[in-house]
């Protein structure tokens, strides 16, 4: 779609259509009912939180949306945001879904923040249907659309919102506006504004993370579930933002305009135009960051640092990681965008494989690091008793690198420093052969029931273990939802995290849940140091 495209119908609907109706603060808006695990549920698709982002609100912030006359169709989800896998994806999409058992209801809200690398992803895609975590865990979930890629995450002074002062981090902004969104409208839908935990996935739980550090979202966040939080930081998962300003008057040049005339460039030429500056390997780019992804941008006001710099959350956190990260990367079968190289045969293809993940992390490798990182991880698999055979070695390595690394960090220093209780999950169920591990984005598909969907069975399965694995995983996420400790019948009585003692959640695999300490502690001591903001 062309960035003036709406996906949504501006005028009323038939107002004598079957199905609830709830009065948001811009207008009415009709869903519909449907039967979910037992149970009916209210669900609202496409309905606006922000205006849409076109023209001259392309990089402002988010305005609230144009209020409506009569009811408005809310029963078809939104495009997504503008992406190349999708050819229906559009700029015009920052929409929320709702799910919720009794709109006249007052019950804990689950927000979602989907992930994707700041690139890809949609409240719409199966995997993220909240329909098992509303009817099981009688709460309300809404995940929503928000602005990715050149449009959602860079920085440009000659961009600055004159309204508002932002320059930078487009997309973190709709979250917050989400955010605000929810505040205002969560009673609407039989949510309760003051009972909310935000919950997301890789890109999305390391936004959240960052969220929470915010001041802004004081009293509209109560607890946080990070999962597999693909912290940002430079030069790996985000740009500096000198880097950021040479991009996008790269972009500028390369379109025939100015930085300001960005936003009248047709939104389709724009984001081929930032895919095309970044397809060259990382060592060939004109800029050094933004390696693997491009996400937050340290601008001093929406990500005023990262998430190891920042405070740790004041509020109750579940923290999230799975036990091979990696697998998601390095298997050719898996839906991981831009698919997965082919994996290492011998000692000589695997050093040259773990080179090209460092590079990922810093703008040169010393000589022998690739070897040094191959021997203490070949070092620590046999002391774990764990394989060592290149694939198994590099998929180990890319995960922590990227992943469980910091993911594993931040949550020992929040056992040091913080005053909240905090509850440490690695889920560890195995996917089907010929996938390999538990790899990165497991946990969506437990979490929302949808192993079983058509797109992830194959992978994921179905079977009496693969439901009581999801229900469980349903059960812990929920119930610190409404309020407590995360329990479910088939886990044991989970504690708050201690670095030292079985505190772990492992949660995954024939016994369904234990406590432990976390494994595979050894080998990521590779990753610290002084210098671990570039320590390749």
């Amino acid at each position: 779609m062309s960035q003036g495209d709406s996906p949504k119908p501006d005028h009323p609907t038939d107002a004598g259509r079957p199905g609830p109706v709830v009065r948001t603060r811009a207008g009415a808006v009709r869903g519909v009912v449907e039967e979910h695990h037992g149970r009916p549920l209210a669900v609202f698709r496409g309905v606006p939180y922000a205006q849409p982002p076109v023209g001259p609100l392309r990089f402002a912030s988010p305005r609230p949306p144009l209020p409506w006359q009569g009811v408005r169709d809310a029963t078809r989800f939104a495009p997504a945001f503008l992406q190349s896998p999708d050819p229906h994806s559009s700029e015009d999409a920052l929409y929320a879904n709702v799910w919720t058992p009794d709109p006249a209801g007052r019950r804990p809200v689950l927000v979602y923040i989907h992930g994707g690398g700041w690139q890809v992803g949609a409240g719409s895609v199966p995997t993220f249907d909240g329909a098992k975590p509303a009817a099981r865990g009688d709460i309300v979930v809404v995940n929503f659309n928000y602005r990715l890629g050149v449009f959602g995450w860079g920085l440009h002074d000659d961009l600055t919102d004159p309204d508002t002062g932002h320059r930078a981090n487009w997309g973190l902004q709709d979250q917050l506006a989400l955010l605000r969104w929810v505040r205002d409208n969560a009673e609407a839908f039989g949510g309760d504004p003051h009972a909310v935990t935000l919950c997301g996935t890789s890109a999305g739980g390391a936004t959240a993370r960052q969220l929470v550090a915010l001041p802004e979202t004081r009293g509209l966040v109560g607890r946080l579930v990070a999962i597999s939080a693909a912290h940002p930081w430079a030069p790996a998962c985000s740009l500096t933002p000198e880097d950021a300003t040479t991009v996008y008057e790269a972009l500028a040049k390369e379109c025939g305009t100015s930085v300001r005339g960005l936003r009248d460039v047709p939104a389709d030429r724009l984001h081929r135009a930032w895919l095309d500056f970044f397809a060259a390997p990382p060592a060939e780019r004109p800029v050094a960051s933004g390696r693997e992804y491009r996400g937050p941008v340290l601008d001093g006001r929406t990500v005023p640092a990262f998430a190891e710099d920042l405070p740790v959350p004041d509020i109750p956190v579940m923290s999230v990681h799975n036990s091979t990260e990696g697998s998601f990367f390095t298997d050719p079968l898996s839906p991981s965008f831009p698919p997965a190289p082919p994996a290492p045969r011998d000692d000589a293809e695997l050093v040259d494989a773990v080179h090209g993940v460092l590079l990922k992390l810093a703008a040169r490798v010393p000589d022998g690091r690739a070897e040094e990182c191959v021997a203490v991880y070949r070092d620590a698999a046999a002391a774990h008793g764990l394989p060592a055979d290149p694939r198994t070695l590099w998929t180990e390595i890319w995960g922590d690198a990227l992943f469980r690394h910091r993911i594993v960090r931040q949550a020992e220093r929040h056992a040091r420093e913080g005053r909240s209780p905090q509850y440490v999950m690695e889920f560890a169920h195995p996917v089907r052969p010929p996938h390999h591990g538990t790899p990165h984005d497991a946990t969506s598909k437990f979490l929302f029931g949808t192993h079983a969907h058509p797109l992830n069975v194959g992978q994921f399965g179905d079977g009496p273990l693969e439901r009581r694995i999801s229900d469980t995983f349903t059960d812990l996420v929920t119930s610190f939802v409404r309020g407590s400790a995360p329990t479910a019948p088939h886990a044991p009585d989970w504690p708050v995290f201690s670095p030292r003692q079985p505190t772990t959640l492992i949660l995954g695999g024939t016994g369904t849940a234990r406590l432990g300490v976390t494994p595979k502690l050894r080998p990521l001591r590779f990753w610290d140091g002084p210098d671990r903001h570039s320590r390749p």
